[in-house]
């Protein structure tokens, strides 16, 4: 039996997911959250064979998450989820260590076949997700600059156009406003801008926004 734990900010989404997954015989979610927070508070007394993730969440969000789940329990296989299946996400999750990355736009089965996959050792995206980063490639002349950016920095960038403080952005991803702060001018100097508004009219331009 694979135990999965559920980790997403909608409770609709939660509900639906888990009832279909534990329709299947070989799985079982063993518990669902709402944040990252509570998720490694949750990992922490027992931790799961397989984590999905959903990578938007207000707080500390699914990329910090992840993170300390792979630094702190490397035995446990993560699924990174998504409303989206396009962008530099993915990509990044990827870098970061995460198993596999599925659409939730994807069908059960293919969450089920996601779990089992990343349970074997093995690294899965679905099929819209592999399609896109394909294409994406292909089309280097028009990319992103956001998929220059290192995990770190996107978070950073996530956040500030979320309209997140430097303060509020320090408590989530638990580092010093100078931290915080050296990310923030790194990230402008790779994206050529000079402040906040500048990166709101880049992240309009590049469709960024549709990712975080």
């Amino acid at each position: 039996m694979i135990k999965v734990l559920l980790v997403d900010d909608h409770e609709l989404v939660r509900s639906g997911i888990e009832a279909l997954l534990n329709a299947v015989e070989d799985i079982l979610v063993v518990a669902v959250c709402e944040c990252g927070e509570k998720a490694l508070q949750t990992i922490s007394i027992e931790p799961p064979d397989v984590v999905l993730m959903d990578v938007n969440m207000p707080g500390m969000g699914g990329f910090e998450a992840c993170r300390r789940i792979l630094q702190g329990f490397p035995g446990v296989r993560i699924i990174g989820l998504s409303v989206h299946n396009g962008g530099p996400i993915p990509q990044q999750l990827l870098k970061l260590g995460v198993g596999g990355f599925v659409s939730k736009a994807s069908p059960v089965s293919e969450m089920v076949t996601a779990i089992r996959t990343v349970m074997a050792g093995k690294r899965y995206l679905c099929q819209d997700v592999a399609s896109n980063l394909v294409f994406e490639s292909m089309e280097s002349d028009e990319a992103s600059p956001f998929f220059q950016l290192s995990q770190r920095e996107a978070e950073v960038a996530q956040m500030i156009l979320r309209g997140k403080s430097i303060q509020d952005i320090s408590e989530a991803l638990k580092l010093s406003d100078k931290t915080v702060n050296t990310y923030r001018y790194r990230l402008y100097a790779k994206l050529n801008i000079k402040n906040d508004v500048e990166l709101t009219h880049l992240a309009v331009k590049y469709h960024y926004f549709e990712t975080i």
